[in-house]
């Protein structure tokens, strides 16, 4: 490597109050004298990022990278550029083939005061994304409401001049689903270099008890899963039904063991399309940063409709959920925030979408339809509906609210679980039990149903008292709304991971059901991130 090695050390007692490209260096008598090439070529390299400039400044302008006593420290930086892509980032913004061609090149001064900028805007930008991700996810899709905290440049080139290998190793997620889910990524990597699954199955269904062609290939197929230990079983057996059922087990199917349509059809995703649900994955966990989710959070995975309570990183309670209905103004957001407090025999504010887009039509229609429904006027007061001419009015000029007081049939049922947001999404009992039967659950208008609220709000009020459901009953009973507080705030994720690690660690797949995993790895790619084996 080609570094100019008659530099005049390290720049002394720079004028601070001075930009950056008028930057002066002070002789030894004290007059001022021009600025050095290398200072000079630095200010123009640094341009208006207040950062690298005060950074820089503030050291005297000390080299980070290009001096002869960096070269430890160029190198650990270098070598942790060139593992970027392993974790599904954009290398094109780090790019250290270049970055070393260009020390390979330096002649000058010059030469190494831009490539100083060079190195320590590579540092930042690589920074940012490991730790906070590459993308601005509401950018890629308005549902997705996540607060992302963005590290500080001056933070990072301070700890930067520290321990280097240290800080750089810190910026991942140190979630071990992170770890998993990067095991997973080198694993279909390896698979696709050598040919995929296989072949894909033929068969639109393979039934227990059939044989012969459409036995083998699916037998084949949950051995190149990683289902099945290699057999030269030709009928549908004991094991391969064990094996279907741990498939579908994983992958959000109900676990019967027989190779339906739809168990077919998931067992034919190919692996690059795995693998692009991985590369997604590692993107929304970097999302969530390094930030304790809490050691008792609600983990809320619209993909897999589930809703569980982790204590300490083990799953404690586990419910099916209803999410929102595919549809622009219906879909589930993404989001985090802290459960505060339950709503028992909620009352029902009709959201002015649903009032206007749902209701209004079916009372021009029939002005006593969904009797349920109290119609309000802008005070608040109850209205007779046969009073009203519900056909002089549109969506834009309706005057009225509509409410459901509480009652067996209230459409939130018994309790509803709030965390207060600008979204104005909960959580809630629904009495349309029937729904938690389904196996794609997307029936709401954005809040999440819960399965078992009951018993979620038993667990959550279990560290407050010592009879959570004795406690619960004495608000429910009488049939009035009462809020009851929690003890202690409880962190809330409501999360959309195609991919995601079981309780063993074996990673599981889900439907993208509302076609973020497709924007969010389009954009990616579009930033410059290149997976291997995947074309698209």
């Amino acid at each position: 490597m080609t570094i100019v090695s008659n530099r005049r050390g390290v720049l002394r007692a720079m004028t601070s109050g001075l930009a950056l490209g008028a930057a002066w260096r002070v002789g030894a008598a004290g007059a001022a004298t021009l600025p050095s090439a290398f200072a000079q070529a630095l200010a123009a390299a640094a341009g208006d990022d207040a950062a690298v400039r005060d950074f820089y400044t503030a050291r005297a302008y000390q080299t980070l990278w290009t001096g002869d006593a960096d070269a430890a420290r160029r190198e650990v930086l270098l070598q942790v550029l060139d593992g970027a892509g392993d974790h599904g980032l954009p290398t094109p913004r780090y790019d250290a083939v270049a970055l070393r061609r260009a020390f390979q090149a330096a002649q000058t001064e010059g030469d190494l005061g831009r490539l100083e900028v060079a190195m320590s805007k590579a540092l930042l930008a690589y920074a940012r994304d490991m730790s906070s991700g590459a993308l601005e996810p509401v950018k890629v899709d308005d549902g997705i409401k996540r607060v992302i905290v963005r590290p500080e440049p001056a933070l990072i080139l301070a700890q930067a001049s520290g321990d280097l290998a240290t800080y750089l190793a810190s910026l991942p997620p140190a979630s071990p689903d992170y770890a998993r889910l990067m095991a997973e990524k080198f694993a279909l990597e390896g698979l696709i270099a050598a040919g995929g699954f296989g072949p894909a199955l033929a068969a639109a269904e393979v039934k227990p008890g059939a044989s012969g062609a459409p036995v083998v290939a699916l037998r084949d197929r949950l051995v190149a899963l990683g289902y099945l230990d290699r057999a030269v079983a030709a009928s549908y057996n004991a094991d391969i039904q064990a094996a279907v059922q741990r498939f579908q087990l994983n992958n959000g199917i109900t676990p019967d063991g027989i190779a339906d349509k739809s168990t077919v059809e998931v067992l034919n995703v190919p692996a690059d399309e795995r693998l692009k649900s991985v590369v997604v994955a590692l993107e929304r966990l970097r999302w969530m940063g390094s930030a304790d989710l809490g050691a008792r959070h609600i983990w809320v995975n619209q993909p897999d409709f589930t809703a569980k309570v982790v204590d300490d990183g083990a799953v404690t309670f586990e419910t099916r959920v209803v999410i929102g209905k595919i549809g622009q103004d219906t879909q589930s957001p993404e989001f985090s925030d802290l459960m505060e407090f339950m709503v028992v025999n909620p009352t029902w504010s009709v959201p002015r979408s649903i009032v206007v887009k749902e209701y209004l039509p079916q009372f021009q229609k029939n002005p006593m339809a969904q009797a349920q429904l109290q119609l309000l006027d802008r005070s608040g007061r109850v209205v007779d509906r046969t009073t009203v001419d519900f056909a002089a009015y549109t969506q834009a000029n309706f005057p009225f609210a509509l409410r459901q007081p509480p009652e067996d049939g209230n459409a939130l049922g018994k309790v509803k679980f709030m965390f207060p947001n600008p979204y104005n999404i909960y959580l809630h009992d629904t009495p349309s039990k029937s729904l938690f039967t389904k196996a794609v659950r997307a029936f709401s208008h954005g809040c999440i149903r819960v399965g078992s609220p009951f018993e979620l709000a038993y667990l959550l009020l279990s560290r407050q008292t010592d009879d959570p459901k004795g406690l619960f009953a004495s608000y429910l009973k009488g049939g009035k709304e009462a809020v009851l507080n929690l003890g202690k705030s409880v962190p809330i994720h409501l999360v959309y991971f195609t991919a995601w690690p079981d309780d063993q660690g074996r990673i599981g797949y889900r439907r993208d059901i509302y076609g973020r995993d497709a924007k969010l790895f389009a954009a990616l790619k579009d930033a410059g991130v290149a997976v291997p084996g995947v074309q698209s």
